[in-house]
């Protein structure tokens, strides 16, 4: 009786956060197409045609990236909830060298967003997966799954080289990074993860995962939808054409961009598409940057590793993630 009544709890609280969820995308999408009308409209009104091209640009960005930052987080709250970490434990190699790419391409079936990604890693961890595969699984994660593919295939249409280079630069980086860390990562840098009560798991979980991951990431989106669109707009050309001119300081510009805008990775190539005077390389290492290294995955990080650790994984994250944006953007773009 007891576990009838407590599934029932947690039927009705993954269907309460389905629901916010659904109505929070329907709220965001009526608020961004009503927006998108009277917007422009009052913009001319008042004699400010850049106000109803800000309107234009953060509208297209907000419509365009809340499907799938829907899809997203209930992929990612599912996951989360009924897929036990012992998964990755009976799948991993147990050489190190071996585990780690194994991990990396994980996030590919095992997808996640970056907020997930990080409780994540340190709960394989605590279950005894190396922590060189813990992490590259937490880089990857949130940057190769199928929904930010997808994604980055209807914000770039027509462009399949863009989706291959988002897959293949993401993937290196998680990849070095998990070498590296095996390789030179020291255990006094690594705070162990603080062991906490059981999990959750089940129905309840998926319902709560849900709700705190939609709203959480939603705001974000909302936020890096209005950055982007005054970038576009506020920066003058001039300026633009400072960094435009050299590709070395548009990738580096993007690729700061991304560690201060966090938008979440189901919704960032919409933003990188908006940015069409920089070149694709450096709109690909926006893409590849994001996911992996921005200021609440600092903050995250910090407060489940140690400060240690976060500061050295995420600059060199930085560094290697914008080489590898290069190099691959270099061959295929």
């Amino acid at each position: 009786m007891e576990n009838q009544r407590t599934v029932a709890d947690g039927l009705r609280i993954a269907v309460r956060a389905l629901v916010y969820a659904v109505v929070g995308g329907a709220a965001l999408l009526a608020i961004a197409t009503v927006a998108s009308v009277l917007g422009p409209t009052l913009a001319l009104d008042l004699y400010t045609p850049p106000v109803a091209a800000w309107w234009t640009v953060f509208t297209a960005i907000t419509v365009q990236g809340v499907p799938f930052l829907l899809l997203g987080t209930v992929v990612s709250a599912a996951i989360g909830a009924f897929v036990p970490e012992r998964v990755f434990t009976r799948l991993l190699p147990r050489n190190q060298a071996l585990a780690v790419p194994v991990a990396g391409a994980a996030g590919v079936v095992l997808p996640g967003c970056e907020c997930a990604s990080v409780p994540v890693a340190g709960s394989l961890m605590r279950r005894g997966v190396a922590p060189a595969a813990a992490l590259a699984f937490l880089l990857s994660a949130p940057a190769i799954n199928p929904v930010v593919l997808v994604a980055t295939s209807i914000a770039f249409p027509g462009r399949p080289e863009m989706v291959l280079g988002r897959l293949v630069a993401s993937l290196a980086t998680a990849v070095v990074m998990g070498w590296l860390w095996a390789r030179f990562g020291k255990q006094e840098w690594l705070r162990p993860p603080e062991r906490h009560a059981p999990e959750a798991r089940g129905v309840k979980a998926f319902g709560a995962g849900l709700q705190h991951d939609f709203l959480h990431a939603g705001g974000f989106l909302v936020l890096g939808a209005a950055a982007a669109a005054t970038f576009n707009i506020a920066v003058p050309r001039s300026v633009l054409d400072l960094f435009t001119g050299s590709v070395w300081l548009s990738v580096l510009l993007l690729a700061v961009l991304a560690v201060v805008l966090c938008v979440c990775s189901e919704a960032d190539a919409f933003v990188a598409a908006s940015l069409s005077g920089f070149s694709p390389t450096a709109r690909l290492a926006f893409m590849v940057v994001g996911p992996m290294v921005d200021l609440k995955l600092i903050a995250l990080q910090a407060g489940t590793f140690g400060r240690a650790f976060a500061l050295r994984f995420s600059a060199v994250t930085w560094v290697v993630a914008v080489v590898s944006s290069v190099l691959v953007g270099w061959w295929l773009l």
